[in-house]
């Protein structure tokens, strides 16, 4: 079998091809990557022969997906605003893929993907991906489903990447459409820092105030459980205290907004240089702590008892106590890992479909939980009756 890891230069991806090193039976894993010079870094520490590297511009379409035809599936590790070409990239080359982002710009290649007979699954990171075979494993413990909240702490930097910046900015940008919650049959828009709620988090995260944030599981939960009568959907995140603060400042002084400012003979975004700025400084590169934290609760009723069920996950430390979790990866490492796990279970044919699916409709969440096990990432959970 062989896998095409587009995009598999950045810090994310990276980590999910050295799952597919650690765990997969790919006989070939081709690094697709317009920074080949950092691809070939990445092969390098990789050091498996099975691992090469070539170089991909998706804004070069027919190229990139001449590239792609012949491998079994694509691990499309590049940033939110390149999903719809990476997307029809794949679908051109005639392979099933799978991203990180799920942001709805795959889905105009869906008959292309049927007519191939290939599957198409956006957005399997940690969250979205995981989150919603969280938030189904309690659901299918269910009769009904009245209310879904999922959160999530992700602890890094602000700006350790230029795509990690592109996503901070915009799930925060006040023009964005997207970030609704879904309420009695309707998605309703709202602002950014809107409907704060208290999530506590496991040990080191602790108590968390965290906001809506625009993710495509308010989109695909109302989907898959429609037929549950779900009423509420919310789905919150949070970065670090020190990350926190300076977007709600950037947000109140209309920054957000990106407004354009004369510097010398051009005008830019201000917040493009602030991006830019973060990106090279050192307080964009860290933070105190690294990790991620997932948190779903499912209310609904079984067997005429309401019910409330809490799942939520936890990780090797960041301290260096164990070994390829220090630091940052810790991070890269939580969100990198669903992203290969999806590619295999997609390569061996376990997801029976074609077109565009969501999560939900491709894969069991329990199949998800025992191969993040084998990773050390551990699935928690608690009922009660309300």
């Amino acid at each position: 079998m062989k896998v095409f890891c587009l995009g598999a230069a950045g810090r994310i991806s990276r980590e999910s091809v050295m799952d597919l090193v650690q765990h997969s039976d790919f006989d070939t894993i081709t690094i697709g990557d317009y920074n080949v010079e950092e691809a070939e870094k990445v092969a390098q520490w990789l050091d498996d022969d099975r691992v090469n590297v070539v170089k991909a511009d998706v804004n070069d379409v027919e190229a990139t997906a001449q590239l792609m035809r012949g491998y079994d599936v694509v691990m499309d590790g590049t940033q939110i605003t390149l999903n719809g070409k990476s997307t029809e990239c794949i679908a051109k080359a005639g392979c099933s893929g799978v991203n990180l982002n799920g942001f709805g710009e795959e889905n105009q290649w869906n008959e292309m993907f049927k007519a191939a007979g290939k599957v198409c699954v956006p957005g399997f990171g940690m969250t979205p991906g995981v989150t919603q075979m969280m938030a189904m494993h309690l659901s299918n413990q269910l009769d009904t489903v009245e209310e879904v909240y999922v959160s999530h702490g992700a602890f890094r930097p602000f700006a350790f990447s230029k795509s990690i910046t592109e996503t901070t900015t915009y799930e925060y940008d006040p023009e964005l459409k997207s970030r609704v919650v879904f309420e009695d049959g309707e998605f309703i828009q709202v602002p950014p820092f809107a409907r704060p709620r208290e999530v506590k988090l496991p040990q080191p995260y602790g108590d968390t105030v965290q906001y809506i944030i625009p993710h495509s599981e308010t989109i695909t939960l109302s989907q898959a459980l429609k037929d549950k009568g779900v009423r509420l959907i919310e789905v919150r995140g949070t970065w670090p205290k020190q990350n926190m603060t300076l977007v709600r400042g950037l947000y109140d002084y209309g920054i957000l907004r990106n407004p354009e400012i004369q510097v010398g003979n051009q005008k830019v975004g201000l917040m493009t240089l602030i991006g830019d700025y973060l990106v090279n400084s050192e307080e964009g590169k860290k933070t105190e702590l690294y990790g991620y934290s997932l948190h779903v609760e499912v209310a609904g009723i079984k067997d005429g008892v309401k019910k409330r069920g809490i799942i939520y996950h936890t990780h090797p430390a960041s301290d260096g106590s164990v070994k390829d979790w220090e630091g940052l990866r810790a991070y890269t490492k939580n969100v990198g890992i669903p992203l290969s796990i999806a590619a295999q279970l997609l390569a061996q044919g376990k997801v029976k479909s074609s077109g565009i699916l969501i999560p939900e409709n491709a894969f069991e969440p329990e199949i998800i939980f025992k191969e993040l096990k084998k990773r050390d990432i551990f699935m928690h959970e608690e009922w009660w009756d309300m």
